[in-house]
């Protein structure tokens, strides 16, 4: 019954991620402009074909034609995705051959998306986007049945342990960060046995690897912390393999090593299960889970738990599962685009911030 994300913007998230130079939306110039404009930060160029009222009743192929040409003129690129809008779709636009007849250098993949397309779930548009893509020759069919899976998967998580479970959901910023800084860093100091899981995905994990970061030696050397992340830099397209290793070069740079690797950046959805595994062969006094945290099943440990979501509408589903804690991170997308660094978090800042007055 809330708002969530579009297939439309997944589409464009993953053309990003296949590393596409130009992404030309064929609809209304403000159908999906702020994931449009946020993804110019990831140095893609998002254009649109501006269709308009009169486009609507007449068609707008040309205008698609003409955008394809100027893109190629301007920009030059050697990957191009061209992606549908519920107007393209309503008025039934036959895109690839408006393609086929603007006729660029450049490799095309033409994306029949809409805002409903299936059920509506955003994995939808990523599906569409790797089934072109693999029609196209662009990743192999091994590659495209592995993430579908995925996004199949994560769109069950979703529905069941998410926000997409199909009631309204209030929207909360969970528990007072600083308080639950605090009990992690009393835990610390007590030499508590703490795990550290990052289960992130995409782009996010640069906020959310934040906290493994954290020089928690000062406040207790040879302290009792287990980092595990899914940072497997060999698995996903290739913008996620990089981010996988970016962020581990950072932490060893930092003189950080993660004790387990549980899978890759886009595995989110099984990689939680498999940390689960992990933790059950030892007791753990705390867990705190980052990133895609209701992907993990925590009610299978019985323990002290803190989640870190960006997500407000993700606050009571995490409780209800078997959360103590929840914090929040507001704009984990807009935060971390355009970025090959890892990010300071709120839940981050708070923690360095107790640990500079002690």
């Amino acid at each position: 019954m809330h708002p969530r994300p579009s297939p439309i913007a997944a589409s464009l998230y993953t053309l990003r991620d296949m590393n596409a130079d130009v992404i030309i939306l064929h609809g209304p110039h403000g159908c999906c402009f702020r994931t449009g404009r946020l993804l110019e930060n990831d140095g893609v160029r998002v254009v649109t074909t501006a269709m308009s009222e009169n486009d609507f009743i007449f068609g707008a192929s040309e205008k698609l034609e003409e955008t394809l040409n100027k893109v190629d003129e301007m920009f030059s690129p050697k990957l191009v995705g061209v992606v549908g809008t519920c107007v393209s779709m309503i008025i039934g636009e036959d895109m690839k051959e408006a393609v086929k007849n603007a006729d660029i250098k450049a490799k095309v993949v033409t994306v029949e998306s809409h805002g409903g397309v299936g059920e509506g779930d955003n994995t939808e548009g990523a599906i569409a986007v790797l089934n072109a893509a693999a029609k196209e020759g662009i990743i192999p069919s091994n590659e495209m049945e592995r993430q579908n899976k995925m996004l199949q998967l994560a769109t069950e998580i979703e529905k069941t342990r998410g926000m997409a479970q199909g009631q309204y959901i209030k929207p909360s910023y969970g528990d007072n960060k600083v308080k639950v800084a605090k009990l992690l860093i009393d835990a610390i100091k007590k030499g508590d046995k703490i795990a550290i899981i990052l289960n992130a995905k995409k782009e996010t994990s640069y906020l959310f690897s934040d906290i493994l970061k954290i020089q928690f030696e000062k406040i207790k050397p040879n302290n009792n912390i287990t980092l595990i992340a899914n940072l497997d830099d060999k698995i996903g397209l290739p913008r996620i393999r990089q981010h996988a290793v970016n962020i581990k070069k950072e932490l060893s740079n930092n003189g950080i090593s993660i004790d387990y690797i549980t899978g890759g950046l886009d595995e989110y959805p099984v990689t939680g299960k498999k940390a689960v595994e992990i933790l059950k062969e030892e007791k753990f006094d705390i867990i705190v889970v980052a990133g895609v945290p209701h992907a993990l099943p925590i009610e299978e440990i019985e323990t002290t738990s803190i989640a870190i979501t960006d997500g407000p509408r993700l606050v009571e589903p995490l409780k209800k599962i078997g959360y103590n804690y929840v914090v929040t991170e507001i704009d984990a997308h807009a935060k971390t685009l355009g970025t090959d660094n890892i990010v300071p978090s709120d839940f981050g800042d708070s923690l360095r911030g107790l640990m500079d007055i002690e």
